[in-house]
């Protein structure tokens, strides 16, 4: 189990960034994601495995004047 902006989500063996994002439909242009406190950076969201009991927090970014 891991934790997404608070919330439980089902973990399971070499989750990735990019597969949380699918699960959890965010399709933002401009987020940030931070996994146990750490940022990682967009290239790696493929490849970041996110590992059991990381608490993640995916930040929507809002531009505007």
């Amino acid at each position: 189990m891991i934790t997404v902006n608070g919330d439980p989500m089902e973990w399971r063996e070499g989750m990735t960034i990019a597969d949380i994002l699918k699960i959890r439909n965010y399709i933002f242009r401009m987020i940030a994601v931070q996994v146990n406190g750490e940022l990682v950076k967009r290239v790696a969201y493929d490849k970041t495995v996110v590992p059991d009991g990381a608490d993640v927090q995916v930040i929507h970014m809002i531009s505007g004047g």
